[in-house]
């Protein structure tokens, strides 16, 4: 996550250059984590994307604020929509440098607290057209599976498996 960001269009240019203005390096976690997608939101208000809506505003005050924009793109809001259609295209995008630079072959699998949350979005297209965007390379991505993890607590699943096989190590 702490690689350097690289915009593939004007607006996620347009993104990196609001962030610097934030940041004195952009790396992907400040676009694909929960902070990452209050970024977009912020972005997209601060562009003239659309209005900022003061009940949303009020809710990311007191509530966990990319739950509030994750929830209320998912219901509809045209701005948190957006946001939330940068952020997915962004995870598609990055999921398959990734999946280019380890040759994942055996598959990819999506995890973290947005991703269960936003299944729809990530089956829609937009993640699956980005991951597979890789030009000459994007045959290679077609025979990648890719799976979204929706346990809650996959690390604990995990550190139980080594702690009961220590031979994993």
């Amino acid at each position: 996550g702490h690689v350097d960001f690289a915009p593939r269009n004007e607006e996620e240019i347009a993104l990196l250059r609001f962030l610097l203005q934030r940041y004195a390096r952009v790396s992907w976690e400040r676009v694909l984590s929960g902070k990452g997608l209050v970024n977009i939101y912020e972005f997209l208000i601060a562009t003239g994307f659309g209005p900022e809506r003061p009940e949303i505003t009020s809710a990311m005050a007191s509530q966990d604020p990319a739950a509030v924009v994750s929830n209320s793109g998912l219901k509809g809001d045209p701005v948190c929509r957006h946001a939330l259609d940068i952020f997915v295209s962004l995870y598609g995008a990055q999921a398959g440098n990734l999946a280019l630079v380890y040759r994942a072959r055996g598959g990819v699998y999506v995890a973290g607290g947005i991703a269960p949350r936003i299944v729809p979005l990530l089956v829609e297209g937009s993640f699956l057209a980005a991951f597979r965007n890789k030009g000459r390379l994007s045959p290679v991505l077609d025979s990648i599976p890719i799976h979204v993890v929706t346990h809650p607590a996959p690390g604990i699943l995990g550190a139980a498996r080594v702690a009961a096989d220590p031979s994993l190590l």
